[in-house]
């Protein structure tokens, strides 16, 4: 009986072990130091970087490398830890013109409108919700239920 309620126990402390991940790009600072602003192109980040996580569809085509740290407990909702957002910026001609670095502070925290989405037609109560189809299959004007249509 002791050794139920231990595992019990266990198995329930365990559900409040913080969970960690890590999403998108893996960082070598090494790798990210050596790319030189005037001196690489798109050619060349390419092989030194990879692939971007997201290319910009304006302004020359800004290529963004981002990586995040997020960590939460159970069913809460996940919480960045940390976040490394590398934009690359480039010149007409394909040429490094800049390099930002920006950090978890630049996450922005989005809190939604807790109210409904007013719609078209009338409020319904539940019970009318679940209620409300009984008697209308066959009823006056909504014509004949099922069945083959073309016989008299």
């Amino acid at each position: 009986m002791a050794l139920t309620a231990i595992g019990s126990a266990l198995t329930l402390t365990g559900a409040c072990v913080p969970l960690r991940s890590h999403q998108g790009y893996i960082i070598d600072a090494d790798l990210v130091n050596s790319v030189q602003p005037g001196v690489d192109n798109r050619n060349s980040v390419l092989k030194v970087l990879g692939k971007p996580s997201l290319a910009s569809q304006f302004n020359q085509g800004d290529w963004y490398y981002i990586a995040r740290d997020s960590r939460n407990f159970a069913y809460l909702n996940p919480k960045a830890a940390s976040q490394f957002t590398l934009k690359v910026s480039f010149t007409d001609t394909g040429v490094v013109s800049s390099m930002t670095r920006t950090g978890v502070d630049r996450v922005a925290t989005i809190k939604p409108y807790g109210k409904t989405t007013p719609t078209l037609g009338r409020k319904r109560s539940f019970f009318e919700e679940l209620f409300g189809n009984i008697g209308a299959v066959g009823a006056a004007g909504a014509g004949r239920g099922g069945g083959d249509d073309s016989q008299p």
